[in-house]
């Protein structure tokens, strides 16, 4: 364990942590839009924001993305820290205009309207539906596009993806609601014939064999219940510990 400060509290956090890992467990809250446990940080809304002190030199830093240091003095409420924070939510709200999730986000930490104009965009770019896509599912279904003012996300070449297995990773994690990549890929599986219905545990390699009696309608399928039930959290994310675990456990026996 090593020893840092967060709003002048000790804290006693792992090596492997990130501040905003490390100040979560002490109860400081900081603001996060495009992260989720499990997925490897991005960095990608800096909503997270905080000024960290590193010998001698203070700089402003995404917290998600931030390894804990032994030493480290990490001040969450700074004036740097507030008012960058406040020009982040106003561009948020700039983009995303009509977005409930953002517009809740921004009022918990007083910011209520901007002085940008608004582009009535759904998608923030945070890439957490790329993210749980390839290292969840391993599946690439999709990908960003295009550069600057002209970035998205989409499936390649925006034709119907392939290797989209429906497991429903991108919009269990997708801060906004924009990405529908599920109900998408169901509605394609439901013009297979019945013998050819493979449920989305099957697609995903969770059951070796099992058609879909549901027409994909997984919110009302008591199975799919069951199992989201059972792991506590999306399947996808169920799938990746055993993974992770079956590859050190191999790691460990070698």
């Amino acid at each position: 364990m090593i020893t840092l400060t967060i709003d002048g509290q000790t804290v006693h956090a792992d090596p492997q942590m990130t501040v905003l890992e490390a100040a979560q467990g002490a109860g400081v809250r900081i603001p996060t839009l495009c992260h989720v446990d499990g997925i490897e940080a991005y960095g990608a809304c800096r909503v997270c924001t905080v000024e960290v002190a590193d010998g001698g030199r203070t700089a402003l830093q995404a917290s998600c993305c931030y390894p804990v240091k032994e030493g480290l003095v990490v001040r969450t409420d700074t004036p740097a820290v507030t008012e960058g924070r406040a020009l982040l939510f106003q561009l948020l709200l700039a983009r995303c205009p009509n977005v409930p999730a953002i517009r809740r986000l921004a009022a918990d930490w007083g910011v209520y309207d901007t002085p940008f104009a608004p582009k009535n965009e759904d998608c923030v770019l945070c890439g957490l539906c790329v993210r749980a896509c390839e290292r969840l599912m391993g599946a690439e279904a999709i990908a960003f596009s295009g550069r600057g003012v002209s970035r998205q996300v989409g499936t390649p070449f925006n034709f119907p993806s392939d290797t989209c297995l429906a497991c429903g990773a991108c919009t269990y994690v997708c801060p906004t609601g924009s990405i529908q990549m599920e109900a998408e890929t169901a509605a394609r599986l439901r013009k297979r014939v019945a013998t050819e219905r493979k449920c989305r545990y099957m697609l995903m390699g969770m059951v070796s064999n099992k058609l879909c009696p549901n027409d994909y309608d997984c919110r009302h399928c008591s199975f799919d219940q069951t199992v989201e039930f059972r792991f506590g959290v999306h399947p996808a994310f169920a799938l990746a510990a055993a993974r992770e675990q079956g590859a050190l456990s191999a790691r460990r026996k070698s």
